[in-house]
């Protein structure tokens, strides 16, 4: 997350002429430095099915696709060059570009119909709330694709058809209404198609004749918005901390029953930006920058109460992010309703085969602005989640499940999310790292187990874990953990063809944060920093000043296992730009170290989203301004790379259209046919002039998916691109 709606920070520099981090991992043994290769091969699981019956009907058909052995194919396209600001004009293209024998074509964009009874998207953003709510969501993000089975219902193996899950992280006022946000002023019926347009699209896909089409009368076709019912479960369900006051939900207002929630309901998913699968065949949304949709008709409590501190370390403010939803909707008023933040920032799972299944926030995965949750079963079935907490200075999370996988019986799998240990990561200069355990009786840098930390004490350790996950920030904090760069999406290399390490990667955006300051700064070990205020030095996971590029960053777990303590890292890359003209710091050339050929012909920057295909390719995405301007001239529009994770070559494989992030990705089982999501094309233009940056995608296309529907224009749209080979063959190969 994205674009300029991510907070923004002064940047300074620091004059510092010390010896750089990079020095000193020089000077480190290079057993250390030098990941050691696996030789045995190990057999992938086979696994399908869902959280409810309907998910189970043919769970054991075949092998599920996530798990086929799949020969490396290597990367077998030429990379394609930069889209790059035309000359005079500060835009890039405005179309998604790919290699020559590809085709890109339009599968679903916002606002098209994708549930039963949904009506058409109308070019000057008339649409209703009520009709939003059937419509697909604004700002697509992470996505996964659900093959159907050969027979019945339910997950198989199909690359002919099949459920999408796809997030909708976020609005952009200004295009999601006919004047804008304010206009005539900010109404109820905005606020609630606003918070229509958020959340997840669920929609059934099929290819028929060679075109992938949406099938809007599906029983699959499904919006999960900003008010959709959800269960909250696992160890802080029903905590004081989870009891809000209870709303009458109508389409003209939130209307108090005088009544509290028993924290165990909640209403809702918003921001969701990455996401995540389960080996049991649900899918996982991630709430990121939650806090921002909130606001206050008064002050905000004191950083000295418990409330105003929980506010300051998450940055939630009086204001939010511009977002009004308080100004009408008391639930979102935390005057009124303070403890509503504490039902978002959870990862919550989702039955993509059972429309009637409630989304269930899963609190044994800690409470961050989540950013992915990538799962590993290892060879003794033990299976572990990797996260990100998307903001400066944040930290990388591992959930292990407390029970082994079932493969054999889905359905025992469901309540897997909840019972479990949450884990913080350090690294160290020596390229080794820890799981820290945020339990109640870890000790923090204090010396205090958390069960006696002010931030946790409770009546026993039942209370005391709950607040450790209300407050997983805080926790992390106590125990010393070391702050990235914007830890965003987590992506675990496929164990297959003799390679058996648990091996995972999470891409590092950016911080321009980092050493900008002569006198650094951290989180401080009591939970009272301000989000994303701290300025520290560069360390030896985090290694380049004023780090605008950003890099990714991989480790191995000890004794490929799960449950292991202990790892091995490396940073596998920095992006940059080779041919930049800024000028060199201690610590940072800005031109990175991209394994490509020629040298600088797969530059890239801020690394966001981040998925290994079944073929053991690396799939990178971009978020930056997209616009080719400033510190992006060379690079120009964001894009997705391929990249081999054994030599570390680099391959640009798509650009996408003017000021727009390309997030999300998911694949076909049998590799031939590639969804990659475009986010926010011609971001920041304004409710009078709504084409001002993009008209994409009818910039690009006349028509829809269906090539016979006029592709309306008027105003960009997010949307999700379909990509095949135009010999029938597998992406990339």
């Amino acid at each position: 997350m994205k674009g300029s709606k991510h907070p923004k920070n002064d940047l300074t520099v620091n004059p510092s002429g010390n010896e750089s981090i990079l020095d000193v991992i020089a000077r480190v043994d290079v057993t250390r430095r030098r990941f050691v290769q696996g030789s045995a091969g190990a057999g992938m699981l086979a696994a399908a099915g869902g959280l409810t019956l309907s998910g189970v009907v043919n769970a054991m058909e075949g092998h599920h696709p996530r798990h086929h052995h799949h020969k490396p194919v290597g990367i077998g396209f030429d990379g394609i060059p930069p889209s790059l600001a035309l000359d005079g004009i500060k835009n890039v293209v405005d179309e998604v570009r790919v290699p020559d024998g590809y085709t890109a074509n339009l599968l679903v964009a916002w606002g098209d119909p994708i549930v039963r009874g949904g009506v058409a998207y109308k070019a000057d953003a008339s649409n209703t709330a009520a009709e939003q709510a059937k419509q697909y969501g604004m700002h697509t993000d992470g996505m996964h694709f659900f093959p159907f089975a050969n027979r019945g219902f339910g997950e198989g193996y199909r690359s002919d058809c099949g459920v999408l899950c796809a997030n909708n992280e976020y609005t952009h006022e200004e295009v999601l209404f006919t004047d804008g946000q304010v206009g005539a002023g900010y109404t109820i019926e905005k606020c609630r198609k606003s918070q229509a347009a958020h959340g997840v699209s669920i929609l059934e896909v099929n290819r028929t004749r060679n075109k992938w089409l949406i099938d809007s009368r599906s029983i699959y076709g499904r919006r999960i918005t900003a008010n959709t019912p959800m269960r909250i479960s696992g160890p802080a369900a029903g905590h004081a901390l989870m009891k809000t006051n209870e709303y009458d939900i109508q389409s003209n207002g939130s209307f108090p029953s005088g009544k509290t929630t028993n924290g165990f309901s909640a209403r809702g998913t918003i921001n969701n930006c990455a996401n995540g699968i389960t080996p049991w065949g649900t899918y996982l949304t991630c709430e990121e920058n939650w806090n921002g949709n909130f606001g206050a008709s008064a002050a905000l409590p004191a950083v000295t109460t418990e409330a105003g501190k929980l506010y300051n370390r998450y940055g939630v403010t009086k204001d939010g992010f511009g977002y009004r939803w308080h100004t009408v909707d008391p639930r979102f008023d935390l005057a009124v309703n303070p403890n509503e933040t504490n039902h978002f920032g959870w990862v919550v799972e989702i039955d993509p085969f059972d429309p009637a299944a409630l989304p269930v926030k899963r609190t044994a995965l800690g409470r961050i602005k989540h950013e992915s949750a990538q799962y590993v079963v290892d060879a003794n079935e033990h299976v572990a989640f990797y996260m990100g907490d998307d903001e400066r200075n944040e930290y990388i999370y591992k959930f292990v499940c407390a029970k082994k996988f079932n493969k054999r019986n889905m359905r025992a799998n469901r309540d897997m999310l909840d019972k479990g240990t949450l884990y913080v990561a350090r690294f160290n200069a020596d390229l080794s790292g820890q799981w820290i355990a945020l339990t109640p009786d870890t000790v923090g840098l204090d010396g205090v187990a958390l069960r006696n930390n002010p931030n946790f004490v409770g009546a026993d350790d039942a209370e005391v874990l709950a607040k450790i996950l209300i407050k997983t920030r805080m926790a992390a904090d106590a125990v010393g953990a070391t702050m990235m760069d914007r830890p965003e999406w987590t992506g675990a290399r496929p164990r297959n063809r003799g390679f058996d390490e648990i091996e995972v990667y999470c891409t590092l955006t950016n911080n321009n944060r980092r050493g900008s300051s002569a006198t650094p700064s951290s989180n401080k070990a009591d939970g009272s920093t301000t989000a994303a205020s701290a300025r520290p030095a560069v360390d030896a996971a985090n290694p380049r000043e004023d780090n605008i590029y950003g890099h990714i960053i991989r480790w191995r777990e000890d004794d490929q296992s799960v449950l292991a303590t202990t790892f091995t890292w490396d940073i596998f890359v920095q992006a940059g730009d080779v041919s930049t003209t800024k000028t060199a710091k201690p610590t940072n050339d800005y031109k990175g170290n991209i394994v490509d050929s020629p040298d600088g012909s797969a530059d890239l920057g801020a690394p966001d989203g981040l998925w290994f295909d079944w073929f053991g390719r690396l799939w990178v995405q971009t978020d930056q301004v997209g616009d080719g301007s400033g510190d992006w001239i060379n690079i120009g529009a964001n894009s997705l790379s391929c990249a081999d994770p054994e030599t570390k070559q680099f391959r640009r494989f798509l650009t996408g259209p003017n000021k727009c992030e390309v997030t999300g990705i998911s694949m076909t089982p049998d590799g031939k046919t590639l969804f990659v999501g475009i986010q926010h094309p011609g971001e920041d233009s304004t409710a009078a002039n709504p084409t001002l940056y993009s008209n994409w995608p009818a910039s690009q296309w006349e028509k829809r998916a269906d090539g016979v529907t006029p592709l309306p224009g008027g105003r960009p749209r997010s949307a999700v691109v379909v990509i095949t080979k135009d010999d029938g063959g597998i992406i990339g190969a």
